[in-house]
């Protein structure tokens, strides 16, 4: 048997490396945007505050940004939770097979979308026939109707993981005095509350952060304001005084998670799911599939007129010719920025679910934190750290994006680590431990084995995700070195419309299968 001291060495050391990790990807950056913001020609000085702030036009930005952010939140929230229940609690027909098609907008860049609504909108498009006025899509009201359909997953799964950690005992011991409705309005509901709170906030904080669909329908936000003093004046200390606003925005998702989730349910928890306890809608069973069936085909509308505006093979040869250098670099930052996150995301879901150091609540929090933080922010502070001559091979390599992709979604990885973890019996590693197996063993031939189908969850949401990033990329890509969405920004510029739709469809193409993977493994995991 090993000594103990030994056991402990090889665990601490994989763990204080993860923890490295974090510092270097994620907190080192956020530090440099904060202490970026107060210099100014090599001097220490509110001038950058001051220029931000002193302007009506920030005030004004500022405020386009909480209207569209809280309009959104509110639409995904009504339209949502009441989708996660149909498709989570109910006998809705067809149910498994609306849930990928209503995940699918979140997985993908969410600018496809308005892009798509441009084809079906505009004076040529599939609807400019039926409509009076379409100016309303170029501004607020296409941010909305956009950003909804690409946020709009997060509420829907959110409502569907809470709703399956309820005790089913409780919702029984209801349904024997009152129906269905009772026990929704003064159970169920109540008792995921907080959950939905934390789903509805989340998507806040994420409009908030997004910058490409107001640029493209021309919407003036907070977010842009980074991007814009960064790439058309390369002001850093402007560009770092106006994200810090968003930084400290952000951590409110960190203060709702703690304060209104703590003591409750985890989502991830679903030892007490009520999987028997299914609503039987009896008459409303079709007229709530074709309401769910005409919302599907609305929010899947984009996507197909983005494919009948690719038209010929043609158009996808020449994408093709085109964007070939960029799609395989996309594979490649996938398929390399999925592997990481998983791996790191792996030991961060073990340190905290096994609080295996006094640091991993912080650990929990700044994850998520840096999930919430607008790609343009986390991309302005590797900027600032490794723009410098002693560490410049970082900064001009495609190592820069790697960094930026496991700083943004490492929250993701460490979440469904953890659940995946949490499900295997502490019983077995202790049994290996008395039988003198060292740590590192436990974790590959006991931990890892019996946690598999997770991490292959994690590992395909982390390759959709690095697959669809945009905003990270388009600011800290190398020359020669931008991925296909980027590419794709470029091309919507000065290429045919039909060369750009066809390289959309190739981005979708990569994206949804990996997704359908996703599902299965799901399915095949509950089964």
């Amino acid at each position: 048997m090993l000594p103990q001291q030994a056991i402990l060495s090889s665990q601490n050391i994989s763990l204080s490396l993860t923890i490295v990790v974090l510092i270097v990807t994620g907190f080192a950056p956020v530090l440099a945007v904060f202490a970026q913001s107060f210099i100014e020609d090599g001097h220490i000085t509110l001038a950058n505050y001051i220029e931000v702030f002193s302007s009506t036009n920030q005030w004004r930005l500022l405020r386009n940004s909480i209207l569209l952010s809280l309009t959104v939140a509110l639409t995904t929230a009504v339209l949502g939770i009441p989708l996660g229940i149909l498709m989570g609690k109910t006998n809705l027909p067809f149910r498994k097979f609306f849930l990928p098609l209503f995940v699918l907008p979140f997985v993908l860049p969410p600018f496809f979308f308005g892009l798509g609504w441009f084809h079906i909108l505009n004076r040529q498009g599939l609807l400019a026939h039926f409509l009076w006025d379409n100016s309303f899509f170029f501004g607020f009201g296409g941010c909305v109707l956009v950003l909804t359909t690409v946020f709009l997953p997060i509420v829907i799964l959110l409502t569907i993981a809470f709703l399956r950690t309820i005790p089913s005992s409780l919702e029984e011991a209801v349904r024997l005095i009152a129906g269905w409705k009772v026990v929704l309005l003064y159970i169920s509901l109540p008792l995921i509350r907080a959950g939905l709170i934390f789903a509805t906030t989340l998507v806040f904080l994420l409009t908030l952060g997004e910058v490409t669909v107001p640029m493209f329908l021309r919407y003036d936000v907070f977010a842009a304001r980074s991007l814009t003093q960064f790439a058309a004046f390369y002001d850093f200390g402007t560009a770092t005084a106006a994200a810090v606003p968003l930084c400290l925005v952000a951590l409110l998702v960190i203060i709702i998670e703690r304060t209104s989730l703590e003591g409750r349910i985890d989502p991830a928890d679903t030892s007490y799911a009520a999987k028997d306890l299914v609503i039987d809608l009896k008459f409303g069973r079709l007229p709530s599939l074709l309401l769910v069936l005409l919302l599907c085909c609305v929010i899947l509308a984009p996507l197909l007129a983005i494919v009948l505006r690719a038209g010929t093979l043609s158009n996808y040869v020449e994408a093709l010719r085109q964007t070939q250098d960029s799609l395989f670099r996309s594979l490649f930052f996938a398929l390399t920025g999925a592997t990481l996150l998983i791996v790191t995301g792996f030991f961060a879901g073990y340190l905290i679910l096994k609080k295996r150091s006094r640091l991993w609540p912080w650990v929990d929090s700044f994850t998520i934190f840096l999930f919430a933080l607008p790609g343009p922010v986390i991309a302005i502070g590797l900027i600032s750290m490794w723009n410098h001559p002693t560490v410049a091979w970082v900064y001009s390599s495609p190592v820069v994006i790697l960094l930026g992709y496991t700083a943004q979604y490492i929250a993701l990885t460490s979440r469904i680590s953890a659940a995946s973890i949490a499900r295997i019996s502490q019983s077995m590693e202790e049994a290996a431990q008395m039988a003198g197996a060292s740590w590192m063993r436990r974790i590959m031939q006991i931990t890892v084995p019996l946690a598999a189908p997770g991490l292959i969850a994690g590992w395909l949401i982390a390759y959709i995700f690095c697959m669809k990033e945009t905003a990270i990329t388009m600011m800290v890509y190398p020359p020669g070195s931008d991925n296909l969405t980027v590419r794709i920004l470029t091309l919507m510029a000065n290429s045919p419309e039909e060369q750009v739709a066809a390289s959309c469809v190739l981005l979708i193409s990569i994206t949804a299968i990996p997704l359908m993977l996703l599902f299965a493994v799901r399915k095949r995991k509950l089964e």
